[in-house]
């Protein structure tokens, strides 16, 4: 390592509700790291099967932990960021892993570029996610990788654009990047195709979420951020006739 390059202690926030089937693993993957200077931040919604257990056995691993009822994920997201020590923060949901040198390329790519506010790192999701495409995100999601494990951002920039705003239930997310992107101009790039952060398994949330609840929302928050009414609801047609099947 360059004796000149800074090491970012990195804040790990992992959001669980009864996870028991995969936490041990999302812990020990950021145990595991070979990048040593982070946190582990752990807030928990008063689950009810083994996850209390595994969070007590690795104690040790644990930077900070919580066991209380929430008001959901991006409320418990909130709980984590006001506990954040780090210069820079990442979300790692409880069901997902990150490979051992994920937090090594996240410091040598904020160490390469003082101004760099935020990275997306290349994810495997069902197939391998890579690259940044800040165009489109007025039409698509597809402008990122994932923001569990490829998501993160310096402390400093997330207190500058707020927390995740609670009124949205599923793609709080995709407001705060659009305040991030849009409204702020944050500096962000993505990491090389084959830095691979670490996997993003399905069956979370998002595939609990009704295809038109999930739309109505994305409409709101694309409203909310300024978008004209006629644009919002040209992209709905597109996006309802393109996804039609997932609606009946």
């Amino acid at each position: 390592m360059n004796k000149l390059e800074k090491k970012f202690k990195i804040t790990i926030i992992t959001v669980t509700k009864n996870s028991e089937k995969y936490l041990e693993e999302n812990i020990l993957s950021v145990f595991n790291q070979t990048y040593k200077n982070y946190e582990h931040i752990i807030i928990d919604g008063n689950s009810t099967d083994q996850t209390k257990n595994i969070i007590l056995k690795h104690k040790d691993k644990i930077s900070y932990s919580i066991s209380e009822p929430d008001k959901g994920l991006y409320f418990a997201m909130n709980k984590g960021i006001k506990k954040a020590t780090g210069d820079v923060i990442g979300i790692l949901n409880s069901d997902d892993v990150y490979y051992p040198n994920a937090l090594k390329i996240i410091n040598d790519y904020f160490s390469a570029d003082e101004k760099l506010d935020f990275l997306f790192g290349s994810v495997y999701k069902h197939k391998l996610m890579h690259g940044y495409y800040p165009n489109k995100i007025k039409w698509t999601f597809g402008f990122y990788t994932t923001h569990s494990v490829g998501f993160f951002i310096k402390t400093e920039e997330q207190k500058k654009i707020g927390l995740y705003d609670t009124q949205y239930s599923y793609s709080s997310d995709y407001d705060l990047f659009y305040r991030m992107i849009v409204k702020f101009k944050l500096k962000g790039i993505a990491t090389q195709k084959n830095e691979i952060l670490g996997r993003f398994r399905r069956g979370g949330l998002s595939s609990r979420i009704k295809y038109l609840d999930f739309l109505k929302e994305n409409n709101k928050i694309r409203l909310n951020n300024g978008q004209h009414f006629i644009f919002v609801y040209l992209i709905s047609i597109l996006r309802l006739i393109r996804n039609f099947t997932k609606i009946l």
